[in-house]
């Protein structure tokens, strides 16, 4: 009996062992990428993805608390533009529609939070606006 309960016991070393290795996982480990670079000024949508940089796959669900856009990267943060999060079909994709009121470089500044994850996802992307 002694042999099993060893066995047993190791067996579930190891399962604790993966699952703290998983729990280990920071909020620095995600970053949204930016699918759309360039869009035309006015009612434009803007697509991201959020990504778990170690493994790559895209991450649904996480809930976004903190969305702003402005003119920062052109020396006109105070100048910003209303924006809104909107559907998506895909998997892992953020939609967010906007209205650029001109042409330039925009600063697009998300905050998430990931199920299952301690602290805040935080990036900002630039977005260039053409005519």
């Amino acid at each position: 009996m002694q042999p099993f309960s060893l066995r047993a016991a190791a067996v579930g070393v190891a399962l604790l062992m993966g699952l703290a290795g998983t729990a280990l996982a920071d909020a620095k480990d995600y970053e949204f990428q930016l699918l759309d670079k360039e869009v035309k000024e006015g009612a434009a949508v803007i697509s991201v993805k959020l990504v778990h940089k170690p493994s790559g796959r895209a991450i649904a669900d996480a809930v976004i608390f903190a969305k702003r856009i402005d003119m920062g990267p052109d020396g006109m943060e105070m100048m910003t533009a209303p924006i809104e999060l909107t559907s998506s079909t895909e998997p892992g994709v953020y939609r967010f529609k906007t209205d650029l009121g001109m042409a330039g470089e925009w600063a697009l500044s998300l905050g998430a939070k990931v199920q299952g994850e301690t602290g805040t996802v935080e990036n900002k992307l630039i977005v260039k606006a053409t005519q």
